[in-house]
């Protein structure tokens, strides 16, 4: 009776927490500012995202996930209690250990699960279970996993980009790649450096390639300012960049991802490309609204692509559906030597 459920999406980026019967009640940046002489939390998401590339020496603003994998424990237990501690706050429920799904990327280790489970546990969880962050994501926008027909996935988040196949319930071909947003903001930090001898703080790299940013000419030509620190007078500078610059910069790894997601389909049985042929491929996450990337996708592996409806909360719809049915969607957790799934 004081329990309640909680989904979480514990991306790199962004962390996004479902509450049921509330819906998404925080969506804040995977970050935390942390004082290093005393050890003290300064800040936690929004707030420590402004921090970023700003702090004095003594505090460093730092992301407790890397490519999707927890890289450090404690900040990362730090932040799960936080906005554990604010959803059940607000539920005005002070004895309660909610019942949690977390969603991680696909292939994570037995290690990495363990980690999540153990920081959400230490987070003040009651029970805790874990899946994939694709099958998440094909739940979030109502695909027919449970059926015997082949329901494809591109899920470009943060640190991780998931492409997998999903039949019955089951993961059937996956791919997780480590390349995803982030290190679309370190290609345009590269390509700045190599042309204009610029250095760019990641804030405005990502800036820029969500202003302008786009993978297919159109005929408009967009411009924008960056401004960084030119690496031969060390002085501010401001350059003006175009969406070819930015699609110069970014377009080595976008064609990665089409290869990898052509590789997870050579893997794939023959009725489920046809079955995806018949039903296109959906892509979720934060990239996929990198403009024309759909297009691009679709041009070079000849499948319809789809990009989902409000794309950045896929993955945590699908956390929250899952929470309405457990014992119904007990399949597509990931089974762990502790999983019990609940009668």
């Amino acid at each position: 009776m004081f329990s309640s459920s909680i989904g979480i999406d514990l991306g790199t980026a962004n962390t996004l927490v479902y509450v049921r019967g509330g819906g998404i009640v925080i969506n804040e940046p995977s970050v935390v500012a942390i004082n290093q002489k005393t050890g003290q939390v300064v800040a936690i998401g929004n707030e420590a995202k402004r921090m970023l590339g700003r702090t004095p020496s003594h505090i460093s603003a730092v992301r407790p996930l890397i490519d999707g994998v927890i890289s450090d424990f404690e900040v990362a237990q730090e932040m799960l209690s936080y906005f554990i501690r604010r959803v059940v706050k607000n539920k005005h429920s002070f004895l309660s250990r909610p019942t949690i799904v977390i969603g991680v990327p696909s292939g994570i280790t037995n290690v990495e699960v363990r980690a999540v489970r153990d920081a959400a546990k230490n987070s003040g969880a009651g029970e805790v279970f874990i899946v994939e962050e694709p099958m998440a994501a094909a739940i979030g926008v109502r695909l027919p996993v449970h059926e015997p027909v082949g329901n494809m996935i591109v899920d470009i988040g943060g640190g991780t980009t998931d492409i997998a196949v999903i039949s019955l319930s089951g993961i059937v071909s996956a791919k997780n790649m480590r390349i995803a947003g982030d290190k679309l903001n370190q290609d345009i930090i590269q390509y700045a450096k190599d042309e204009f001898k610029l250095l760019l703080g990641e804030k405005t790299a990502e800036d820029v390639k969500m202003s302008i940013g786009s993978v297919i000419k159109n005929g408009e030509g967009l411009e924008a300012a960056i401004r960084g620190r030119d690496m031969i007078t060390g002085l501010p500078r401001e350059v003006i960049v175009t969406d070819s610059d930015i699609r110069e910069a970014i377009i080595k790894s976008v064609k990665a991802l089409i290869s990898a997601t052509k590789e997870v389909i050579e893997e794939t049985p023959p009725e489920l490309v046809s079955d995806i042929m018949h039903r296109g491929i959906v892509m979720t996450g934060g990239g996929a609204l990198l403009k024309g990337l759909a297009q691009m996708f679709e041009s070079e592996i000849k499948i319809p692509v789809y990009v989902a409806e409000d794309p950045l909360t896929a993955v945590v719809r699908g956390t929250g559906i899952i929470l309405e049915d457990l014992d119904k969607m007990s399949e597509v957790l990931i089974q762990h030597d502790e999983d019990i799934p609940p009668k």
